[in-house]
Order: structure tokens, then sequence, then C-alpha cells
């Protein structure tokens, strides 16, 4: 027993013996140096192989691949198959899988955009994360329309001052008007309200939010770092810390790819004239009541008017994915484009402002004409 375990410690040395002289002979076959630990580089390739875990951009790497569909356009359609509204708006309905399946962005992942803007859609809804669209009447004794929509102009300041994402502004603004509409407030502590919320939603949104002493410089010191952190604590306790809900942008990414249909190239002037018009219904205590679902289509809808205006601004696909037809949109476009052609005469410029800009390509100063043409408002009826 012990001459044969001896035997094969010296066949163990000589084998080991033999790798070294032949990698030393043949440095190409030497085995690859360890690589550092990867996230997920412990699970098995198979699971990694789910769709789950994949990147939305990312190919499949087994099986066989698929062809991607061709878009349908009203070209390839023949007349006597078009819908009514294809014909008036000249675009064909295109495919979901067309729209969703080339975006880079997260939350408009292809396998699962579908199921993400079903479950915002039914969140929108849900009363607690809805304020109430007469709270100034019913609720604040204080603190009327206009000195909302001089904290909101002010807030625009800040969140460009703080080069914050556009998500934070959106929630912020959702925050201060679900606590209105569960709290009176005195006008001195409207301020002290709006800087709070929007330090929440910094915490909710960005990656490196600003310290609440940043938030203290902005008010020039009007209220101290406790009086900040005590508001924060109210508002997320009368909200009972359901901080996170659907605002216009949630809806306004996807709806903005659907309006450029299967263009390779972005239209960035809708676009920025899209985020220009919602931004203009934040200021607009009387677009509260309306969904944000809703909002986002009729900025859509808006913005094509805008820089199309003798073509239908909509079309069956935008119906299609923004569940909206034109005459449900009518009363919220024409809220909006009072705004957009300041026929309130309203003094609140931190907006237009920003959208001066040639970042923007100068979008505030496009207007649309001053009448939208009724039939572009009218249900279409199928003959």
């Amino acid at each position: 027993m012990a001459n044969q375990e001896n035997c094969m410690r010296v066949t163990r040395q000589s084998a080991k013996r033999r790798a070294a002289e032949a990698m030393s002979e043949n440095p190409q076959h030497q085995p690859p140096a360890n690589k550092r630990r990867v996230v997920l580089g412990e699970i098995p390739s198979n699971i990694l192989g789910n769709s789950s875990l994949r990147s939305c951009s990312e190919p499949r790497a087994r099986g066989r691949s698929r062809k991607p569909a061709k878009p349908i356009s009203s070209s390839s359609i023949p007349a006597s198959e078009k819908t009514p509204e294809e014909d008036v708006v000249g675009v064909g309905k295109v495919a979901t899988e067309d729209i969703d399946a080339g975006s880079d962005d997260p939350q408009m992942c292809g396998p699962y955009v579908t199921g993400i803007y079903e479950y915002l859609r039914n969140m929108e809804q849900e009363e607690k994360r809805r304020p109430l669209g007469e709270y100034m009447q019913i609720i604040q004794k204080d603190v009327s329309a206009n000195m909302r929509g001089i904290l909101v102009d002010w807030l625009v300041e800040l969140a460009e001052e703080f080069k914050v994402v556009s998500d934070t502004l959106y929630l912020t603004i959702s925050h201060i008007d679900r606590y209105l509409s569960l709290k009176p407030i005195n006008r001195q502590k409207l301020q002290l309200l709006g800087v709070s919320a929007m330090l929440i939603a910094s915490k909710y949104e960005e990656i490196d939010p600003k310290p609440v002493e940043k938030f203290c410089d902005m008010t020039e010191n009007t209220y101290t770092k406790q009086e900040v952190v005590d508001m924060e604590a109210d508002v997320l306790k009368t909200l009972n810390y359901e901080m996170g809900n659907p605002t216009v942008k949630s809806f306004l990414r996807r709806f903005a790819r659907v309006a450029q249909g299967n263009s390779k190239n972005p239209n960035l002037q809708l676009e920025f004239l899209g985020y220009y018009l919602a931004e203009l219904s934040l200021l607009d205590y009387g677009c509260v009541k309306f969904l944000p679902s809703m909002v986002a289509a009729s900025v859509i809808f808006l913005a094509k008017f805008t820089t199309q205006p003798k073509k239908h601004p909509w079309n069956s696909s935008l119906q299609s994915y923004t569940g909206y037809k034109p005459s449900d949109l009518k009363e919220c476009v024409l809220r909006i484009q009072d705004l957009q052609l300041d026929r309130r005469g309203g003094s609140l410029v931190a907006v237009r402002n920003k959208y001066k800009q040639h970042k923007y390509k100068c979008v505030s100063t496009l207007a649309s004409p001053a009448e939208i043409p009724a039939s572009y408002l009218d249900e279409v009826k199928e003959r």
C-alpha cells in the first residue's frame, strides 16, 4: 500500500512537471489569469439566458433568430381596407413590438412595457395617489391657485439651478398637490412645503440628492434646517409614505415615441415641445383634475398640431397606445393651448424662459394656430 501511494505521488509530480514544461514551450496554451468576480458571475448560464435577466437591447444568445416584424404603413394597406382614422390621418397603426423594441429606455423595455403601462394606468386612478380636483375650494383657506402657480414657477427655477432630472420636478408637484388635498396650510409655509417636497422627490429620483442645507440656501435661509426636516416628516406622514406615483412624464416618454412612429431619427423639436407644454400644465391649478396620462396625451396632440397644423394630429396608433380618442382630450387640450398662447396673461415666465434656450430648440417661441379645427377634436366615426 505504501509503495502504491509513493508511486501515485511520483506520478502526480511527473505530470505537473510535464505540464509546466509544455506551458513554457507553448505560452499561448497557458490558462487565462483569474478574472475579477462580476455581478451574477456565479449564476449558471442557463439561468442568465432567461429573458427576465437580459438587457432590453441584448440579442438572444441561443435559439433561432426571429426577423423583426415589418412596420405597417398606410402606403402598404389598400384604400378599401383602411379604417376611417387611417384615411383621415394617413398613417396606419404601428405594431406594439415595433414601437417598444428599439428603445434604450429601461422603462420602455420591450418584453415588459405593456404590463408596466397597464400598471401605471391603474395606479394613477387610485384615490390615495390622486389630488382632489377642487382642493383649493374644499381644503385650503389661506392659499390660492395663484400662490400655487408662483410656487411651481419658482420650483422650476430651483430644479434648473440644482440640475435635477425632470422626474424630480413632476414628483415634487405631485407631492404638493396631494398634501394640499389633505391638509390646510398657512401661506407663510407654502414655500417651506415646496422645498420639503422637492427634498423628498430628490431622494426618490436622484442618484446624488442635494443635502438639506442646499435647499435652505435657496430660500436665503428663510427656513432653518430643522424646519425643513420637520416639514419633510409631516409630508411623509400625511401622504402615508406613499411617495411613488405616475406623473405626466411617466407617460410622456412612451407617447412621444409613438407619435414619431417608426422614424429612425428622433424629432427633438416635437419631444422638447411636448416637455415644454407638459411643464406649462404644472403651473395651472386647473390641470390638477386631469389624469397624468390624459395630460400627456393632450400635450402630444397639441405638439403635433403646433408643428404640423394642416395635418390631423391623431391617429389609430396614438389612440391605441394612449387609450384616448380626440374627443376625450378636448377640454384638456384647449386648456393647455390657452397656456401656450398665454391667453390668460400670466406673469409666470420660468418655464418659457427655460425652453427659449437653444438646447431645447427654442420651442417656447413656437405657437399653435389660434383655433384648432373642430374636426380634429371630434370623434372619428367609422363608415
